[in-house]
């Protein structure tokens, strides 16, 4: 069961200097003063230079930048010496770079997984989250299909702790509002041109905030037995409202959908669902541990989150979600989480 009395002393992020890396730093400033270090764990020494300047050490002496790559595990190996939780946020997530760039995509996102975890292993990490996506499910570009390898391995993971105590659990959510190189950023600046290309009209999109995938990747910290993938239950968006509540007067051409889109994400798939528990805000898949029983398992997993398990023929799709966002409310989270000073005017 879960250990009322983990309180972690410090964390590491790899990836740390992402989008989601400065929306956990923040919350981890403001919220766990109880923390001793907070690792920002990173290739770029630019962008590290740049997250210092706004998170300077003067004001928040817990924070570190170690420059880093998930691919090297003997600098992990060093990074991770009297690191209590690891949030592991570093990928290569560009669908059209993976298709191009296969060998490198898997060098990160799933040998860089593998050496998080041997790394984890080999020291005193207590707790391990790792950041999936919606494209993991039923892939059909290489960035989901390195996603999924590398869900698996992080649940797999709690197979071989033996007597470490350490769990890994696993958070896949949709698109992020307004994280780098995502549509709603990508058509704030294209307004200015007067044309918002559309890959396909039939396009939909399941959409969270920064703040609500941290809410998730701390609840998971806090709250996991070991092996769980949390899915959240958001709304969807289609993309032609999208466009409409950034630019209802530009041209909007139809282009074709890129190389590994679909027009439709998921994040549960209907095979999934006989291992699939509901929480009423979260889904949760319940991993298969070697030598225990799954119907055990899932009777305990159930007891632990005060869930339910989902019908057999269940499946979370954004194209037959059952939330919608309209365009006034897309047009609200802009404001709220992209832009405070976008106005149609």
């Amino acid at each position: 069961m879960a250990d009322d009395t983990f309180t972690p002393k410090s964390i590491l992020i790899t990836g740390g200097t992402g989008s989601f890396g400065h929306a956990l730093v923040k919350r981890l400033l403001a919220d766990y003063p109880q923390l001793e270090r907070i690792v920002v764990y990173s290739r770029d020494e630019l962008k590290q230079y740049e997250m210092a300047q706004k998170f300077p050490t003067s004001k928040h002496p817990q924070l570190r930048f170690y420059i880093g790559d998930v691919r090297d595990r003997d600098r992990l190996m060093r990074a991770l010496e009297r690191i209590d939780v690891v949030v592991h946020a570093a990928a290569l997530k560009q669908v059209p770079t993976a298709e191009y760039n296969p060998f490198e995509c898997i060098k990160t996102n799933v040998l860089g997984a593998e050496n998080l975890i041997e790394a984890c292993l080999a020291t005193d990490v207590r707790r391990v989250v790792a950041l999936s996506t919606d494209k993991a499910a039923a892939p059909i570009n290489l960035y989901g299909a390195t996603k999924l390898c590398s869900d698996k391995l992080f649940v797999a993971a709690n197979n071989v702790r033996g007597f470490h105590n350490i769990r890994f659990s696993v958070v896949r959510y949709g698109n992020v509002m307004g994280s780098r190189g995502s549509v709603i950023p990508f058509f704030l600046e294209r307004r200015k041109s007067g044309v918002l290309p559309i890959t396909d009209p039939r396009m939909t999109r399941f959409n969270i905030t920064l703040d609500e995938g941290v809410n998730l990747v701390l609840h998971a910290m806090d709250r996991s037995l070991g092996g769980e993938l949390y899915v959240p239950q958001i709304p969807s968006y289609r993309i032609t409202d999208v466009a409409d509540a950034i630019g209802p007067d530009c041209e909007k051409p139809v282009v074709g959908i890129r190389p590994g889109e679909k027009i439709h994400e998921e994040m549960v798939t209907e095979t999934d669902a006989l291992q699939t528990i509901s929480t009423g805000k979260n889904l949760i898949i319940v991993p298969m541990l070697h030598g225990r029983d799954q119907t055990k398992l899932m009777a305990d997993y159930c007891k632990h989150h005060s869930a339910t398990q989902v019908p057999e023929n269940f499946s979370y799709n954004s194209g037959r979600n059952t939330d919608w966002l309209s365009v006034p409310q897309i047009r609200k989270l802009i404001r709220d989480h992209v832009d405070p000073t976008f106005d149609l005017t």
